[in-house]
């Protein structure tokens, strides 16, 4: 696990020297993300730069220093984890290659040198990565198939630069950093800018499941991509329990290739079916004793941490939890914006932050529960949905009914207040998702499964669980993203999903295994802040920062939107809009921006 940097001099302008230094400045920017080694590499022409920070995990010793190099004349930065790779270097070495460390990131240099993108097909991890092939002088870089590892992009000036992290680029000379207001509406809309494009108007991220090559002048071709894209059957033709059989070995599988570490390794644990089932495998199954780690929220009835220590109990772990305070919010909310790269209003950000700063002390890996509401469909406004469709009603379609305040955080009337009008731009976004999901043949519940691991678990989860990780030097890991999980998941009937009742129907027959069936069947709870207990009186009165002389936000919207935004708060608080609101003002405090 790492952070990875990189720069082409794309008109070969600026030199090697100057590539050198602004190569390393950007590298050091995210010592958090690789705090164990360093590294730097220039190709031979003086072109390209590669820098890397290492979180060591395989293979410790200098053998996996990197940025790292190949007999064939292949360079890589490489952030992440590839969980198959002893199969892959078997099969490699069948064919010829010699390796020299026993790190996964010599086996990815290696595949890539023979077989060029084709040979992600094969590789089952999360990662980020640029490859550049000394041979032909192409470069490629490639972002693993649900977006658990970022890679940003930035070309200005004959300047071609790519970065773990958006900061990084503030270190390049006559950075541009403007900021549109068509970034901040939909960020407002979904709590993160949706890739390709960032915060930043000059700077875009590598959509999730994408490899792409860097042309001659900077821009980018797509030479390979993956969604998940999930069944057209509406009815089981396997009874549930054979269905359950198949999943279990394919989660024990997943669950072992992620055990694999040099370094100590724990889990988070919520008290949930997800991690729950996770964390039953390793201890029930594997029988490997772990590490388990939870967050509460003093003074919250539907904190999670009484369930978690319980589970803990149940399960035979070593547990360690922390309970947050709900005094600490306004600060909580400043160093939020302004450890954010990129702003993401989930509120979980911050559980997910004490979280890993508790995971940490004792681990350097954690496995999590992340993916499985996407997978098996758990999330509760499926289900809304989904009954919706019962009732009869003129004009009502899935995708507006879903695309509504069920999963945005700010809807028309909102921008109506607050932009005058929905920006044109956001406004074809939303068209493109609710017409993608009304167009669709498929079972309803597929179709929502389908939109959100392609938008709002990468733009939301799992962003929020790497920002969130590595400000701790942590790797998270998460079995239920696996290759073969992701194919028995898309594989899904729309009634092995839900029955009518509840969801995640073979997930919970597997659960049901480990963890007593009372357990399962409760109602599902967030891991946001919960705002209504614990946070209303303190969320208003941070927000009156957002109507008070100097508000930055105010640059982009107008401090009369912002007024009259705020006098609507005032008479009917939407915490988790305030909350949205609050991490984009102090985001635009904390990082250079200029309105656009």
């Amino acid at each position: 696990m790492c952070g990875i940097v990189g720069l082409v001099d794309l008109q070969g302008r600026f030199g090697a020297e100057s590539l050198r230094r602004w190569c390393q400045d950007m590298r050091d920017t995210m010592v958090h993300r690789g705090p164990d080694d360093a590294g730097l590499w220039l190709s031979p022409d003086g072109r390209v730069a590669f820098g890397q920070r290492r979180l060591s995990i395989l293979d410790t010793s200098p053998a996996g220093h990197q940025p790292m190099l190949s007999p064939a004349g292949g360079a890589i930065t490489f952030n992440g984890e590839i969980y198959n790779f002893p199969s892959l270097r078997a099969e490699l070495e069948g064919k010829g290659n010699a390796f020299r460390s026993h790190c996964d990131t010599e086996v990815l240099l290696a595949g890539l040198d023979g077989e060029g993108e084709g040979f992600l097909d094969r590789v089952d991890g999360m990662y980020a990565f640029a490859h550049w092939d000394g041979r032909s002088g192409r470069l490629l870089l490639a972002r693993d198939r649900f977006g658990e590892k970022p890679l940003y992009t930035y070309c200005s000036g004959g300047l071609f630069a790519f970065a773990s992290e958006l900061s990084a680029f503030s270190r390049l000379p006559s950075f541009d950093n403007r900021v549109g207001r068509d970034a901040i509406a939909h960020y407002l809309c979904f709590q993160y800018v949706p890739a390709p494009a960032s915060i930043y108007q000059a700077a875009g991220k590598l959509p999730p499941g994408t490899c792409v090559e860097v042309a001659a002048d900077g821009s980018l071709r797509t030479v390979w991509r993956w969604r998940f894209r999930s069944s057209d059957l509406p009815h089981a033709k396997a009874p549930l329990g054979e269905m359950a059989d198949a999943l279990e070995d394919i989660l024990l599988r997943s669950v072992r290739d992620r055990l694999i570490s040099d370094v100590p390794l724990g889990a988070f644990l919520s008290g949930g079916v997800d991690s729950s089932t996770v964390v039953a495998m390793v201890t029930k199954r594997l029988n490997r004793s772990i590490r388990t780690f939870s967050i509460g929220f003093e003074g919250a009835g539907d904190s999670e941490h009484e369930d978690a220590r319980a589970m803990a109990r149940h399960l035979g772990t070593e547990h360690a939890d922390e309970i947050l305070r709900p005094a600490s919010l306004p600060e909580m909310v400043r160093s939020m914006g302004a450890i954010l790269d990129e702003p993401n209003g989930d509120s979980s950000i911050v559980p997910t932050w004490f979280l890993s700063r508790l995971a940490r002390r004792s681990v350097t890996v954690a496995l999590s529960g992340d993916g499985g509401d996407e997978m098996f469909g758990g999330y509760g406004r499926y289900f809304s949905t989904l009954t919706d469709t019962r009732a009869s009603r003129p004009n009502w379609s899935p995708g507006s009914a879903y695309y509504s305040t069920r999963i945005l955080f700010l809807t028309e009337p909102d921008f109506d207040v607050l932009f005058g009008a929905t920006p044109p731009s956001l406004a074809a976004t939303l068209a493109d998702l609710r017409g993608g999901i009304d167009a669709d043949p498929r079972p309803l519940m597929n179709r929502l499964r389908d939109a959100d691991a392609g938008h709002y678990l990468p733009g939301a989860v799992l962003a929020k669980v790497d920002r969130m990780s590595m400000q701790h030097s942590l790797e998270v890991r998460s079995p239920l993203l696996g290759n073969e999980v992701a194919a028995f998941a898309a594989a899904l009937a729309e009634d092995q999903c839900w029955d009518g009742v509840a969801g995640k129907r073979v997930l919970k027959e597997v659960a049901r295994r480990y963890i007593p069936a009372d357990w399962i069947d409760r109602p599902k709870r967030g891991f946001g802040l919960p705002m209504r207990e614990w946070a209303e009186g303190v969320a208003m009165a941070a927000a009156e920062e957002l109507t008070a002389p100097g508000c930055r936000l105010a640059e982009w919207l107008g401090q009369d939107a912002l007024n009259a935004y705020m006098e609507r708060q005032r008479r009917q608080p939407l915490l988790y809009h305030l909350w949205a609101l609050m991490i984009m003002e102090t985001w635009l405090r904390s990082h250079s921006a200029r309105p656009a």
